[in-house]
């Protein structure tokens, strides 16, 4: 935490900060440190430290929908991203997927701070293209990290901002109505509201989009109806060269958009060893009436022994908390918890910052769960994974764009 700060405003910001590694003092981060030996024989031990550290998201339905609102800092899953600079969004081919060129979805973003003045505030979105194909696809070009410029279906961006900035107050947020940002943030597209709009409506001249494809898309869903009415409020408003979005509630035209959820968050540590009672867990990933089919298919599926081993921990190891849908641990020596030995990336496989060219760390993993709560078909086509590990910048570099891309690691089921 930033120096000079009043005991209960640190308390505040501490609140909403996704890991309990904050409430640690840098005098403990120091010690940690030191008794990380970089011996193979003690990997076990360093093991077993990042296993009690790991901070398990699960999702709930928010009672107010505005408390996800940019301004309070949410961790957050579906619906559409609270950008954390509002102004400075990704842009050009950052914001399709490099596979079928569509605009990417939304999927979750975690805020996460960290313990340096340029990190006051830093939140982590995670977006992906919606087409199975893709993923598959995806899988295969993440190997390609060192040689060329792998073409991405799923894509990180870290944004990063100091205490005092010009979006957001230096004091933690009241978390009521009288809360507003600093600034408003740039317009988005009316279909996704998700990118920044960039291709105005030829009619109503109001409309935004941030590609041609959502344009086509929305006009096909009923915009043409509503052209003439906004054209008219267009003229006596005069707002053509309004590009900016206050800090309200968005309402997008899409009905893909994957329902919305607030992140919470709960130590692994806080559960016990004992496997829970299949009858408890109706909405889980091994939930009694799926997992015999689902489950065990995947498991026959396996080449060799090594992955049967490792799916059989894995299931154990999800099954004390089977609704988790997100891991987060970013101390050293932290790694995911994989589904199978196969198609595990080595430390080779992860490639350098593309910002400042120094190692990147595992962060967190985004487990197959979520798909439960996005009402995603279990169909042959359908959007599946197995985990989603993302890798971030070690340093978490300052670097003069304001979304950094980052890297994530596909394993499918």
């Amino acid at each position: 935490m930033a120096g000079g700060l009043k005991d209960d405003d640190t308390e505040e910001f501490k609140g909403l900060r996704i890991t309990s590694l904050d409430d640690e003092s840098d005098e403990e981060e120091e010690q940690k440190e030191q008794e990380i030996v970089i011996d193979e024989d003690d990997e076990e031990e360093e093991d077993e430290e990042a296993r009690n550290s790991v901070v398990l998201g699960f999702v709930k339905k928010p009672k107010k929908a505005r408390s996800l609102l940019r301004h309070f800092f949410p961790s957050k899953a579906g619906g559409v991203p609270a950008w954390l600079d509002p102004e400075n969004l990704p842009s050009g081919r950052s914001c399709f997927c490099d596979i079928c060129d569509e605009p990417l979805q939304f999927v979750l973003q975690v805020y996460a701070p960290e313990e340096k003045q340029s990190a006051f505030h830093r939140t982590l979105f995670v977006f992906m293209c919606t087409s199975m194909v893709c993923l598959r696809r995806d899988q295969h070009e993440q190997w390609k990290c060192h040689q060329d410029k792998p073409s991405r279906s799923v894509k990180v961006f870290r944004c990063q901002l100091p205490r005092d900035n010009p979006f957001y107050s230096s004091e933690p947020p009241k978390k009521d109505s009288t809360d507003l940002p600093l600034k408003a943030g740039a317009a988005l597209c009316n279909w996704c509201g998700s990118w920044k709009g960039i291709k105005r409506c030829t009619g109503c001249r109001r409309a935004l989009y941030c590609s041609e494809k959502h344009w086509v898309k929305h006009s096909r869903t009923g915009h043409e109806h509503d052209c003439q009415r906004l054209r008219i409020s267009s003229q006596l408003a005069d707002s053509s060269s309004d590009e900016t979005t206050p800090a309200v509630l968005l309402k997008v035209a899409s009905n893909n958009v994957w329902p919305e959820y607030k992140i919470i968050q709960e130590s692994e540590s806080s559960y016990e060893t004992d496997m829970p009672d299949d009858t408890v867990c109706t909405n889980s990933l091994v939930s009694s009436n799926r997992k015999d089919d689902a489950l065990m298919s995947i498991a026959e599926n396996f080449e060799g022994d090594d992955d049967r081993k490792s799916w059989a921990s894995f299931h154990e190891r999800i099954a004390l908390a089977p609704e988790q849908v997100l891991r987060y641990c970013r101390i050293p020596g932290a790694k995911p918890l994989w589904p199978v030995s196969s198609g595990r990336p080595s430390k080779a496989d992860i490639p350098k910052c593309s910002y400042c060219a120094g190692p990147l760390c595992f962060e967190f993993q985004i487990m197959p769960q979520l798909l439960f709560y996005f009402n995603v078909k279990n169909d042959v086509d359908s959007l599946d994974w197995a985990t989603i590990a993302v890798y971030t910048c070690e340093a978490s570099c300052d670097a003069s764009v304001a979304y950094k891309e980052e890297f994530a690691w596909v394993q499918l089921s």
